[in-house]
Order: C-alpha cells, then structure tokens, then sequence
C-alpha cells in the first residue's frame, strides 16, 4: 500500500483548520442560538429549545425584523435582475472594439477597488444635493449596484471570450436575424453563466452593508438591522436571526444550483433527441 507524503497531512490539517476559521463563527451562532429562555450571549449553553425562534415571529421589543426582510428580499431581487439585463448587454457590446471601451473597462472595475464607505458616502450626498429622497430602493440601490454590475460584467467578458461564434453564423447562415441569434441560440448557450450572475448579484445585495449603510434612508435593510441589534439586544434572539438568514442564503444558492442542474439536464435531452433525430 502506497504511503502518503508528510506534507499531505500537513496541507490536509491546514485546509481543515481553514475550513474551520472559515465556518466556524456561523457554526457557532448556530449552537448558542438553541438555548433555552435563560441562555445568554456566550458558552456555556444553559439548556437547549426552540425558545429564540420562536421569539423571531412574535411582536418585536425593538427593531424590525421582518420589515428589514422585507426590504433586503425586494431589493436583493431588484439588484439581481438589472445586474443580468446590464451585465448581457454590456458583454455583447464588449465583444467588438469601440472608441473609449478600454477607459470604459478600467472606470467599471475601479468601482471595486473603492472603498466600499465612500460609495455610500457619495451616492448619498449626490441624491441629498439634487433633492432626492434618500431611500433603499432608490440611493440604495444605486450604491449596491456599483458593487455587483463589476462582477456581473466580469463573468460575462469570461464567458463571450470563450464563446464559439460558429453557433452565431449557422443561426444566420439559416436565416435568423440577429435579434433570433440572440434569444434562441446566444442566450440559451449561456443560461448556466446567467444564473450565476443572478446569483451573485442577489446574495452581494442581501448582504451588502457597507454600502447601504448611508444609502437606506429611514428604513433599514436586514444587516444594517442586525448590526443595530447588536448595540442593544443581550439575548439570543440574535442568534436565531443569524442563523435563520444564513439558512436563508444556503436555500437560495441551493435553489440556483438546482436550476443549473436542470438546465444543464434539459439541454442534454435536447442533444439527445436532436441526435436520434438525425440517424
């Protein structure tokens, strides 16, 4: 039997202690969020119950949780479809040169590198100043935008570079205009990219603080509403709510996997039939 080098153990135990640090916090919320009406905020548990959960779904002493819900839910979906509109048409038009695209390509990219406070700072002054209302659907949105288009527009530049255009001049060899090429051909072809982008561009939104923090106006989103509770909630409460919006995050990325799943399933019957066709 073959031996195995020392440093395969030795990266083995760094890869486990980085999967520790890396889950361990969530794994940690989750334990103290099952403790009975008398826990507190730290080790040792004091008893084990649904206790904290429950208290999630009845009248709240303070805050808005599901009202904050709510609102990161509706905008994470906001976020999501503009970032998949925006994001396809600006890889197609990326896929030919034209004046100014290289500078065009810098300036979007740079919006990562911003530090992310700024954003917020500044698309808040900008719609304060021209008489806007400060809101999460309107400056917050604008502001996450700046976070998830960049990375919209990367995959999507990652994905037309690998792109076979003999798909697109067969479509046009038949007789498709190019509005067809698009929507029966190029679209299909890259659903499984599309999902993703939608993927990201949703969970960057739920997410997202930094730059909503001065952007939400009146009405808080879900983190900025859990990084309020943590000045003034003591229980466990808190717990429960972390590890409900973590269930929450882990059911959405399960959902768009599935989706890949069954796209990449039903273009690989389409294949199989068009094949039995042909013999």
């Amino acid at each position: 039997m073959e031996t195995r080098p020392r440093s395969f153990y030795i990266l083995a135990a760094f890869f486990t202690l980085f999967l520790i640090f890396l889950y361990g916090p969530t794994i940690t919320i989750a334990i103290l969020s099952f403790q009975d009406p008398q826990g507190g905020l730290t080790f040792p548990m004091r008893g084990t119950s649904l206790h904290w959960f429950r208290d999630l779904f009845e009248e709240q002493a303070v805050g808005d949780i599901w009202g904050s819900f709510r609102r990161s839910f509706i905008l994470g979906l906001m976020v999501m479809v503009t970032t998949v509109i925006v994001s396809i048409m600006g890889g197609l038009a990326f896929r030919k040169r034209f004046a100014g695209s290289t500078l065009l390509f810098y300036l979007i990219i740079t919006s990562l590198v911003i530090p992310s406070i700024l954003i917020s700072l500044g698309v808040g002054l900008i719609f304060s100043q021209a008489g806007l209302s400060v809101h999460w659907s309107t400056s917050g949105f604008g502001a996450q935008l700046s976070w998830t288009l960049p990375f919209g527009l990367l995959i999507m530049f990652a994905v037309f570079n690998r792109f076979d255009k003999s798909y697109e001049e067969a479509a046009r060899d038949l007789g498709a205009s190019p509005w067809q090429t698009i929507r029966h051909v190029v679209l299909p072809i890259i659903a499984p990219s599309l999902i993703g982008v939608a993927l990201f561009g949703f969970t960057l939104s739920y997410d997202e603080f930094a730059r909503t923090l001065l952007t939400a106006g009146s009405y808080n989103t879900l983190p900025l509403e859990i990084f309020g509770m943590t000045t003034n909630v003591t229980t466990p409460v808190i717990f429960a709510l972390g590890t409900l919006t973590t269930l929450f995050s882990f059911i959405v990325i399960a959902v768009f996997l599935l989706i890949v799943w069954l796209t990449g399933r039903r273009r690989a019957k389409q294949g199989s039939d068009a094949g039995k066709g042909l013999v």
